[in-house]
């Protein structure tokens, strides 16, 4: 789950990590009282989406007077910033943070991922602060120093010390740097993150070493734990089918392609994305129904396959085991007489009850076509979508 900056920067300020003063404002009247409330000369305005970018998009500008900051407010709110990572339909901004300026030294990067090639935490840090890591990682890996977490102690002074070290933050600010990649860690562990990005982590010009952006994200899983995280979802910046997939546990991500897909477990449903391109289609997206999917679950799964516009035809891939075929049959049939189907609808069963599952989607009436295997199933849909 995501959350925006100033989320995030209120979550980091309980646990001592150095952030700036800022307001969130909905309105461009409110982003002037938040700027009045601040009292700094400058004030920087800036766009709240979920997605990196937004300063090359014009979604952050600074602000030297009130008038600036109403200026600023009105060109923001309501745009759509279209950035590296919102892709290119973009993102509507509908919040905004205003947040004091600071006289800013030096700009640094420190990230908090899980690495699952050691399965530990590892915190990363360059002194390209203020770009993208992917691009200092491809261009100047050189410039990004690592320390593995040992989960049973936690990050360690001396691993801190020596990252601050390496990327030349100011021996003078050595320890406040220290202080702010401890507090950073804590947060990540205590509150479930699976990553934690400030970039940039700046030096100013009087002495402190604070987070001018914020980036949390947390492992859904574990969400349970912090209702506090939950309460700061912003359904908005999500895609409606995954929310109301959500409602019902349905695994479901949305995608660009035309061919919509059910497949009951994670792996299989890779595969099938893999074979759909194989034969020349794109699927629509990732649905992974689970291995105990109840026909209500199925119904709603093929319900919203069939939401997304861009969906020319359906391709469901069963391979029953602890999920019965006739149970996904029934739940097709369902959905379909619901919605009615008007797409092309190929089917390929296999396993527990399989026959049956067969004998309910041949009676049901509806124009199904049945698939022998996996690349029967995907070279028929991607045919009869072309």
């Amino acid at each position: 789950m995501n959350i925006h900056e100033y989320q995030g920067k209120a979550v980091l300020k309980q646990y001592g990590v150095a952030v700036p003063e800022g307001k969130v404002a909905f309105s461009v009247d409110e982003a002037v009282e938040a700027a009045k409330a601040l009292g700094t000369p400058v004030v920087v305005v800036k766009a709240q989406i979920h997605a990196g970018g937004r300063g090359k998009a014009g979604g952050v500008k600074v602000a030297k007077n009130l008038d600036e900051v109403r200026t600023y407010a009105s060109e923001i709110l309501g745009k759509v910033l279209v950035t590296h990572q919102t892709g290119p339909e973009g993102k509507e901004v509908k919040r905004l943070l205003i947040e004091q300026g600071c006289d800013i030294k030096k700009e640094y990067y420190i990230g908090l991922v899980v690495d699952r090639g050691t399965g530990r935490v590892v915190m990363m840090a360059s002194e390209e602060g203020g770009t993208e890591i992917e691009e200092v990682a491809e261009h100047s890996p050189e410039k990004i120093f690592k320390e593995v977490i040992d989960p049973a102690i936690g990050l360690q002074a001396f691993q801190a010390r020596k990252l601050a070290y390496s990327i030349n933050i100011p021996a003078e600010l050595v320890n406040k740097a220290v202080k702010f990649m401890t507090a950073l860690y804590t947060a990540f562990v205590e509150k479930d993150c699976s990553i934690a990005e400030i970039n940039p982590l700046v030096v100013t010009g009087d002495g402190s070493v604070m987070a001018l952006d914020a980036k949390l994200n947390f492992d859904s899983n574990a969400l349970f734990r912090h209702k506090d995280i939950l309460e700061l979802r912003d359904l908005e910046e999500e895609d409606e089918k995954e929310i109301e997939a959500s409602k019902f546990d349905l695994s479901y991500i949305a995608l660009d392609g035309n061919i919509g897909c059910m497949v009951n477990g994670a792996g299989l449903a890779m595969a099938t994305m893999d074979i759909i391109k194989y034969y020349g289609g794109d699927p629509a997206n990732f649905l992974d129904v689970g291995g105990g999917a109840t026909t209500e679950k199925v119904t709603e799964a093929f319900k919203i396959i069939l939401s997304d516009p861009k969906v020319k035809g359906i391709f469901i891939n069963i391979f029953g085991g602890i999920m019965k075929c006739d149970v996904i049959a029934n739940g097709v049939v369902e959905a379909a007489k619901q919605v009615g189907l008007d797409r092309p609808l190929v089917v390929r069963l296999e396993g527990t009850n399989v026959e049956l599952g067969k004998k309910i989607l041949a009676e049901s009436g509806i124009n199904i076509v049945a698939a022998d295997s996996m690349a029967d199933g995907a070279q028929k849909i991607v045919s009869l979508v072309k």
